[in-house]
């Protein structure tokens, strides 16, 4: 009954990594219940998909990750660029006003 406990504990742990890095919940969610002290550590380890640079499709326009062999719209195979996007995660938000008054 412990193990059940710890590995509950564990799995909500490594699915809510997992979730805010962009992830599936319940996969790391079984993979951290499964195997708990390693699975939370994988899914700490686990990159951040917003971090990730970015780049055009030549043939279609589609921004994809810079790791994509393939453009999933129109399936061309996409080369190496010389240039990429910014990741998502610099892209900035704009601010709200302070007062809300002003609008």
């Amino acid at each position: 009954m412990e193990y059940v406990i710890l590995a509950v504990c564990f799995g909500v742990a490594g699915g809510f990594v997992g979730k805010v890095k962009g992830s599936s919940f319940m996969l790391w969610f079984l993979i951290s219940g499964a195997v708990p002290f390693l699975g939370l550590l994988a899914a700490i380890a686990y990159r951040v998909e917003r971090d990730e640079l970015r780049r055009a499709c030549p043939e279609c326009g589609r921004v994809t990750k810079i790791y994509d062999a393939l453009c999933m719209r129109c399936g061309a195979e996409l080369e190496f660029p010389e240039v990429a996007i910014a990741p998502e995660s610099w892209e900035r938000v704009p601010a709200e006003p302070l007062n809300p008054a002003s609008r």
